[in-house]
């Protein structure tokens, strides 16, 4: 199932850097992280779903290299952003 449009829409203006933003690498994060949850808990239930779990690994792939990216632009906005989601331990 997609994502519901108030959920995206909320998720952009939390993590948003300007009042236009919707593109920025928290942004994609913040929704790269949203759906890798939806998709961890489909996994629960579903196990054998394969072909999902290839595509839940393309994204945690994603959203590793914009945290990359993000920590070496800004390591500042790069811990506010993993405390905000608590995708860090």
């Amino acid at each position: 199932m997609a994502m519901l449009q108030e959920k995206k829409t909320e998720l952009v203006q939390k993590y948003r850097q300007h009042e236009k933003d919707t593109g920025s690498p928290e942004v994609q994060v913040a929704l790269l992280s949203e759906r890798i949850n939806y998709l961890t808990e489909h996994f629960k239930t579903h196990k054998k779903d394969h072909h999902s779990r290839r595509g839940l690994l393309k994204l945690v792939g994603q959203r590793r290299r914009l945290l990359d990216y993000l920590r070496r632009i800004d390591p500042s906005r790069y811990k506010a952003l993993i405390d905000g989601l608590g995708i860090r331990k």
